[in-house]
């Protein structure tokens, strides 16, 4: 099927997780499906096709919720989205949990208008890119200490030289390890993003120490670098890429730290798991990951299941 006229729509619901073996979405973006659900329905109309449905978020948690997806850890990683992400937690106690950070990407922008922006290209700042870094991360420590019961973690912090020029690098390196000793203050776990910077990364948490708990999400190294995970303790959180073919390095990764140190995640809107990709994701669609991982290991999926969820209860307390 050609991109112009690939398949916008959603993705049918999976069969719902077996009872006693349901789990929480380790990091997704809720608030921002629903835009994003908006705007196929808007796609569709011009095409004069049938309109997609525009799910709220208490659709998408029901949605989740039927499917054996009984909470999110929803992640508000821009200045203007870490109250989103609180807002969530507190209109749904229990269900919905913060994590908070600036994003790498975000991190660069930060005071310094003129910095290389997404792929060393010029970027669109925003009026919030006036804010210096130091007083954004504050915002962020404010924040993460008044809601002490909503904030469960720091993130997504990390790097990402994907989407950031390499005369940046060192701008985010500080930002990261700015939000590593928040995450060692607070006591948090710290969610990492990590694009084309295993190496970097790596080297910034051992030169500065990780936090007790560090998680690798949407995780996309090999074995090599489980291997330095598994070592150290850290967490490795599975998306929608570790179902895709080729990831086999991904999936093996998680046999070796073992599923004590695994967790399951969207990332939603982005990465959806196969047979999907390509449309918008969403928390509902976890059990497809979860298939994924639980075939590879060739083990029952509700025994992979209750392992990750065991995970994530120890990781974030939750």
């Amino acid at each position: 099927m050609s991109k112009k006229h690939r398949d916008r729509n959603w993705a049918p619901a999976p069969p719902a997780l077996p009872e006693g073996a349901h789990v929480i979405d380790n990091h997704t973006h809720v608030a921002s499906v629903v835009p994003f659900s908006e705007a196929m329905s808007h796609e569709a109309q011009q095409k004069g096709q049938a309109p997609v449905p525009v799910y709220s978020v208490d659709e998408l948690l029901r949605q989740a919720q039927d499917a054996g997806v009984e909470g999110v850890i929803d992640c508000g990683c821009e200045l203007p989205h870490l109250m989103t992400a609180i807002d969530m937690a507190r209109e749904y106690p229990g269900t919905v949990h913060a994590a908070i950070a600036i994003h790498p990407n975000e991190s660069v922008l930060h005071g310094h208008r003129g910095a290389p922006g997404p792929d060393g290209l010029p970027v669109r700042y925003k009026p919030w890119h006036d804010v210096s870094f130091d007083d954004a991360i504050a915002e962020v420590h404010r924040i993460a200490t008044a809601y002490p019961n909503h904030v469960v973690a720091i993130g997504e912090t990390g790097m990402d030289l994907f989407r950031t020029g390499e005369s940046a690098k060192e701008l985010q390196r500080e930002a990261f390890r700015a939000h590593i000793a928040l995450a060692k203050e607070l006591d948090l776990p710290m969610q990492i993003h990590d694009r084309d910077a295993h190496k970097d990364v790596i080297e910034t948490l051992l030169a500065d120490g990780a936090p007790r708990r560090t998680v690798f999400h949407s995780y996309s190294g090999d074995a090599e670098m489980a291997e330095i995970a598994r070592e150290h303790g850290w967490y490795l959180s599975l998306s929608g890429t570790s179902s895709y073919k080729g990831n086999d390095g991904i999936r093996e990764s998680a046999r070796i730290v073992g599923l004590d140190h695994v967790m399951v995640e969207t990332d939603a809107p982005y990465l959806t798991p196969m047979p999907y990709r390509g449309r918008t994701n969403a928390p509902y669609m976890i059990p497809y990951t979860l298939q994924s991982l639980a075939q590879y290991l060739d083990m029952p999926v509700e025994d992979v299941a209750k392992a990750t969820r065991a995970t994530t209860r120890d990781v974030y307390g939750v």
